[in-house]
């Protein structure tokens, strides 16, 4: 319908991770507003509700027949990324810039801008209406009922929804962790190593699995698990004794702790006395050729997301690892990274956290070992 439009997104987190959201409205060469878009993103990051932003404004341009698009956006993140003189650095963010990327092969020209965030009100304004959760169906409508108005009006009514919208069941995740390995009876930084279980963690696993099995809800619940030996053995118990279907989920690994992997925390201590010391009490610290735990916990949260879209209102398990474990409770509790360093978690503890569609969540357990202690 339209050859040539322009399209200005903001995306926004309160907590950055926090209730986010994300707004784009596309006009015509006039200023004539054709579409809005208001997303509801859940729990995540600043960086991830921009690409959100993006994406929804080209889909919607897409969605009016547009061939040329002008992108103005106040994100120099997003901006310097899509027209190719940033790299993608972020594994969060990746596939984002990838299903950004897929839209705009479909025009025929997409440029990018940078604006300062004053000159973005109306994106930010529908950014927030949907971290407000007041954002509406006929929000983008028009006045007049021509050509015009009926497409915009199509295009409010297709805006994509959150988890949020999904209902008032829960999705119930219970949140095991894996049993005893040889890594862990050493006390060594066991991330990506990939260990299995010993005689005592099967029994744990076991033990827990006959715990699961005897609780509301489990039996035949989905179990998405870490692809990692020590988190499948675990995973694989609670299949057997509930009879739900196995699932991986690379969003569920282990930090990766890189050259720490394997050592002791003394031996870590010793070794990488500056860092390490940097580490433990800042969660945006890399270990040598690793990951940070932010960053971790924005893969979990992407995960979560994941989970929740596929798996409204239901009971799933969750069989996984520690950090992984604690960015769960971190979302449920509506904490910030200090619950990293505060938080203890013990092998093959059972935890559960409630997320509901309206974004309360509730947290019921923590750190369980009853089915085996």
């Amino acid at each position: 319908m339209t050859s040539r439009v322009l399209v200005e997104a903001d995306g926004g987190s309160r907590g950055n991770p926090g209730p986010a959201g994300a707004g784009a409205v596309v006009k015509d060469a006039a200023g004539t507003v054709l579409a809005e878009r208001a997303v509801v993103l859940g729990e995540t990051t600043n960086n991830v509700a921009e690409y959100r932003g993006l994406i929804a404004g080209l889909r919607a341009a897409h969605e009016l027949g547009a061939d040329e698009v002008d992108v103005r956006m106040d994100s120099k993140l997003v901006v310097e990324q899509m027209a190719g003189r940033w790299k993608v650095k972020h594994a969060n963010l990746q596939p984002l810039a990838a299903e950004a990327r897929e839209l705009i092969a479909q025009f025929g020209r997409v440029g990018f801008e940078w604006i300062p965030r004053a000159q973005n009100a109306h994106a930010d304004r529908l950014a927030n209406e949907a971290m407000d959760g007041t954002a509406t169906d006929g929000s983008a409508a028009p006045a007049d009922s021509g050509e015009i108005g009926r497409e915009q009006a199509a295009a409010a009514r297709s805006r994509p929804s959150g988890w949020q919208d999904l209902g008032g069941e829960p999705t119930r995740v219970l949140l095991l962790r894996h049993g005893q390995t040889r890594m862990s009876v050493d006390r060594r930084y066991s991330g990506r190593v990939d260990v299995e279980l010993t005689e005592l963690g099967a029994r744990q696993a076991d033990a827990a699995a006959k715990r699961l099995a005897g609780m509301d809800g489990v039996a035949g619940a989905p179990i998405i698990t870490s692809p990692l030996t020590r988190a499948r053995q675990t995973a694989g118990a609670v299949a057997e004794a509930t009879g739900g279907e196995l699932e991986l989920h690379d969003g569920l690994l282990e930090t990766d702790f890189g050259d720490w992997d394997g050592l002791t925390f003394p031996e870590a201590a010793e070794r990488y006395p500056e860092l390490h010391r940097a580490w433990i009490g800042d969660p945006t610290v890399v270990p040598p050729n690793g990951e940070s735990l932010e960053t971790v916990h924005e893969r979990v949260l992407g995960a979560r997301d994941d989970l929740l879209q596929r798996y409204p209102g239901r009971t799933i398990v969750v069989v996984s690892h520690v950090t992984p474990i604690k960015s769960f409770l971190r979302m449920g509790l509506g904490s910030g990274p200090e619950l990293f360093y505060r938080l203890h978690l013990d092998l093959a503890s059972l935890s559960i956290v409630e997320f509901y569609p309206d974004r309360n969540t509730s947290v019921r357990l923590v750190n369980d070992i009853s089915h085996w202690a």
